[in-house]
């Protein structure tokens, strides 16, 4: 049986802090209530691990990620970038917080052999019209491909497709939710840049994104609906996100539901034999030193490697593996992390019928 295996995870943000320990850096001026430069990032860093590399080399940032990316061997890596990749300077008024990193530092995805951004996230737009622009030239110059924003609205609803051996293919459709801080205005236009802004949840919302699929996929495709949404905290999952993820699997519009804008990883479900997850948590930020919030654990993160039969599309094991974020990089987790992991999303895949299980110290497997 021939599989096709994933590469996900959740909000990967380079900007400020890492930006300014990277080869290449923006100016770090920033025009947050409360940190007025991103070198204020890593001082607080510094305060919690001691002192921080400077122009380090860019697998330093994706630490242990790397090691396992070679072990798992994925068909296709697909993150949220939640990064602009600019030196624009028109940051956008009113907005508390910016990211940018440093267009050159589109080196730091080829790194990790990224095959997909998705950039349909409420930070994307933050430096203006010219910072989209700069980021999608700087991803697609080094040939990785984009979904959910683009320079008009045809290029942003295009899903980015993802040529495999064996005449396969991975589809990535990526959206936004003004649920997780997507501003509707942010939406493309014929002739405007901007993101693929889900206009809500609604059953007919699902059916129309199953219709366009429709006329995409082909036989042996796995189709990847990528959406940012939800609040930042918490593990309630709302009625409306559930219902509009069965809908796009009964539909036949997602093979995988790719949920992410939440600070930390929530629940995951197995539905018709598809998995959604409803958050995948912050893989990498510069927060640390930022306290708050504590009882989520925010700095621990997953690396999900779903694997589907490639005749069928029905997945075939979710393997999970624990991270954690620390001095600026990923890095494993430790066995007592891995294990609250593996407790946390237990407890909250119970209403949704799932178990994980641990395999070895530090590594997952969802059952359902």
């Amino acid at each position: 049986m021939t599989t096709t295996t994933l590469f996900l995870c959740g909000d990967v943000m380079i900007g400020r802090g890492i930006d300014q320990i990277l080869p290449h850096h923006c100016k770090p001026d920033l025009f947050e209530p409360y940190m007025r430069s991103a070198l204020g990032y890593v001082e607080l860093a510094e305060q919690v691990c001691g002192p921080l590399p400077r122009q380090v080399a860019y697998d330093y940032v994706w630490g242990d990620a790397l090691v396992e990316l070679e072990r798992m061997a994925p068909d296709a890596r697909i993150v949220n970038l939640e990064t602009s990749l600019t030196s624009s300077e028109d940051a956008l008024p009113g907005k508390g917080i910016h990211y940018r990193a440093h267009p050159a530092n589109a080196a730091f995805i080829a790194t990790a052999k990224i095959d997909c951004c998705v950039l349909a996230n409420n930070h994307v737009l933050d430096w203006g019209v010219r910072g989209l622009e700069e980021t999608l030239d700087a991803l697609h110059a080094i040939g990785v491909r984009t979904a959910g924003a683009g320079r008009d609205a045809a290029e942003a609803a295009a899903p980015a497709v993802i040529e495999l051996a064996g005449n396969r293919r991975v589809l990535v459709f990526a959206f936004g939710s003004e649920t997780a801080g997507v501003p509707p205005d942010w939406a493309a236009r014929k002739h405007t840049p901007g993101v693929r802004v889900l206009p809500d949840l609604s059953a007919r919302t699902a059916d129309n994104i199953a219709d366009v699929v429709a006329t995409a996929r082909r036989p042996g495709d796995v189709v990847v609906v990528s959406i940012h949404w939800g609040g930042n905290w918490g593990y309630e999952i709302s009625r409306s996100e559930r219902e509009f993820a069965h809908r796009l699997i009964d539909a036949g519009a997602a093979d995988v539901v790719h949920g992410h804008s939440s600070h930390h990883p929530r629940a995951i479900e197995i539905h018709g034999d598809r998995p959604i997850l409803y958050g995948c948590g912050d893989f990498l930020n510069d927060y640390e030193g930022i306290s708050g919030h504590e009882p989520f654990r925010s700095e621990l993160a997953l690396m999900v490697f779903p694997a589907f039969d490639a005749a069928t599309g029905k997945l075939q094991r979710l393997a999970l593996t624990p991270t954690r974020i620390g001095r600026f990089r990923v890095n494993f987790a430790k066995e007592e992390e891995a294990a609250w992991l593996a407790a946390m999303l237990d407890r909250e895949g119970r209403r949704f019928g799932t178990r994980v299980e641990l395999e070895g110290r530090n590594r997952l497997v969802v059952l359902h």
